[in-house]
């Protein structure tokens, strides 16, 4: 049977994966930078005889075959980029690259999608149709490494019928995974903002145009369309997490500088929110005598998990986990450029389980101190091949 192999293929193999895990985990490497990563993955693909070209620069694309008759492609996307974090964890696979840290996982998607790969790739003879393997740079930096590999071609020939992903949870034990049909990431922007006015004496305000007041007054101002012009039924965040007004106790500033962010689940909304925001902030700084510039870097769209192709994936979730391992998620506001493969094709992005409370493995990403219950890279390589044979009809 089918997924018994692919079950002791995951088993038999773990001890490599957790090798490919831990060599990517101590050489971490920043978007747009993942050269040796790179050359990792195009090496573990030869060594599999696995053909691949190159996109994006550092992107990496393989296709195995089939040896059964069938004309349906999937893909399958990991992401391989770290952030600039420095990891506190004592372990004898920290990260050798100061100020660099796989600190969101993505260590454990591609040495995963490695892994699948080696598992389809052993069982090519028993199924039909074509896996596309993505190995996608820059997934944590603007514009977003999934936006260029699109835009290189990532999703032609052959185009795929359906794209899958994962992603770690720390919130999920190890050997489950949660999954949302539907609306499910938000989109994100980013927001820059300069107030500028007059400086001076912190004792003579009134010979001067406070742009600090005036940021106040904006700031507060700007949540009302949070909560006054967005439909209550729609998830907006707007935050600001940073403010800069570098005078001093008894000097106002000439300016003050903000950046923020704002999420949203709906694409119509997202543009008009800009509108509102970019012209109440110029609005208020003008009425208060200084001025405002309003920028807003677009972000990545919001991520939706197909509902069909998203219920067949729980279905066989459910029959090679079991269905207790299954877990139901609640929409998230944070942001995925996965998303932009959900607005391109069929798409479905599931969270894979990797915490360990006795173990205590539970920090949360995009921390110092992130890590996994390694035991999670049994499920998350014979999953996705499952997934994978399931989809192609086999």
């Amino acid at each position: 049977m089918l997924k018994e192999k692919i079950r002791q293929l995951a088993e038999n193999i773990y001890g490599d994966v957790v090798s490919h895990r831990r060599f990517l985990h101590a050489h971490p490497e920043l978007s747009f930078q993942e050269y040796t990563t790179s050359a990792f993955v195009k090496s573990c693909l030869d060594d599999l005889g696995i053909s691949w070209h190159p996109l994006a620069d550092t992107g990496v694309v393989g296709l195995i075959k089939g040896d059964l008759p069938s004309d349906v492609v999937i893909a399958l996307r990991a992401d391989m980029d770290a952030l600039p974090i420095t990891e506190k964890n004592e372990v004898e696979y920290k990260s050798q690259n100061e100020g660099v840290m796989h600190a969101c996982g993505h260590d454990v998607h591609t040495s995963s999608l490695l892994g699948t790969a080696r598992i389809l790739q052993t069982l090519k003879a028993e199924f039909g149709g074509t896996i596309k393997l993505i190995f996608q740079p820059a997934e944590e930096k603007l514009p977003g490494g999934a936006s260029l590999m699109i835009k290189e071609g990532v999703l032609e020939n052959p185009r795929p019928v359906a794209v899958l992903g994962q992603h770690v949870m720390p919130l999920i034990d190890a050997g489950k995974i949660g999954i949302r049909s539907g609306k499910y990431m938000a989109s994100t922007d980013e927001i820059y903002v300069t107030v500028k006015g007059k400086g001076g004496h912190g004792a003579q305000p009134h010979q001067n145009i406070d742009p600090v007041l005036i940021t106040a007054h904006i700031i507060v101002a700007l949540q009302q369309i949070v909560s006054r012009v967005a439909d209550p039924r729609l998830p907006t965040v707007l935050s600001f997490g940073k403010v800069i007004a570098n005078g001093a106790t008894n000097i106002i500033p000439n300016e003050v500088y903000l950046e923020g962010t704002f999420r949203t689940l709906d694409e119509e909304w997202r543009y008009e929110a800009h509108q509102h925001m970019k012209k109440m902030a110029e609005g208020i700084a003008e009425a208060m005598g200084g001025t405002c510039e309003f920028e807003i870097a677009n972000g990545y769209p919001f991520l939706v998990n197909e509902e069909k192709l998203t219920a067949s994936v729980r279905l066989y979730a459910e029959d090679y986990l079991g269905k207790e391992n299954v877990e139901d998620l609640d929409i998230w506001m944070a942001a995925e450029d996965f998303a932009y493969y959900s607005q391109a094709a069929d798409a479905c992005f599931y969270r894979l389980g990797i915490r360990n409370e006795e173990k205590n493995i539970i920090s949360s990403v995009h921390t110092p101190t992130f890590d996994i219950d390694e035991s999670a890279l049994i499920c998350s390589t014979g999953l996705m091949a499952y997934l994978a044979v399931k989809r192609l009809g086999n």
